[in-house]
């Protein structure tokens, strides 16, 4: 698997997510994907988003960085354009069964450990403090 940046858009009580439908499971994941050659996980966080759920946005902090068999960044972050909801990525473009469903939604913070949101440890840490990402008080970082 490729190293990856995503983004956790937080924004009145609710996170922006994927839903990803496959046969016989359902779970939903944070926007982002690979890191291309030549690129930061920023800049992929920063498109990865934008091609999967059509929105722009800039990038507050670091908030975790996990390792697996891949390096996953992941960044607070903020919306400042586009149309949530209108993925132009080949995910879209080029659908199979094997990729399975995508659709972005919002859910809601207090809901985040009811449902298969991948990874856990995001959803653990942001479920720990819900109040501080709520507000998305950019002042003080998040305990990692």
């Amino acid at each position: 698997m490729r190293n990856r940046g995503a983004t956790i858009i937080i924004e009145n009580g609710r996170v922006a997510l994927i839903k990803r439908t496959k046969p016989n499971r359902t779970y939903y994941v944070f926007p982002g994907g690979g890191i291309e050659a030549g690129e930061t996980p920023e800049q992929a966080a920063i498109r990865e988003t934008y091609e999967e759920i059509g929105v722009h946005v800039r990038i507050q902090r670091l908030f975790k960085v996990l390792n697996y068999s891949n390096t996953q960044h992941y960044y607070l972050a903020d919306i400042i354009g586009g149309t949530f909801g209108v993925g132009t990525g080949e995910e879209y473009t080029h659908p199979s069964l094997e990729r399975g469903g995508f659709e972005p939604i919002w859910m809601d913070l207090h809901d985040l450990s009811s449902f298969d949101v991948r990874p856990k440890e995001i959803v653990e840490i942001i479920s720990l403090d819900q109040t501080r990402y709520s507000k998305l008080d950019s002042d003080s970082p998040p305990s990692n």
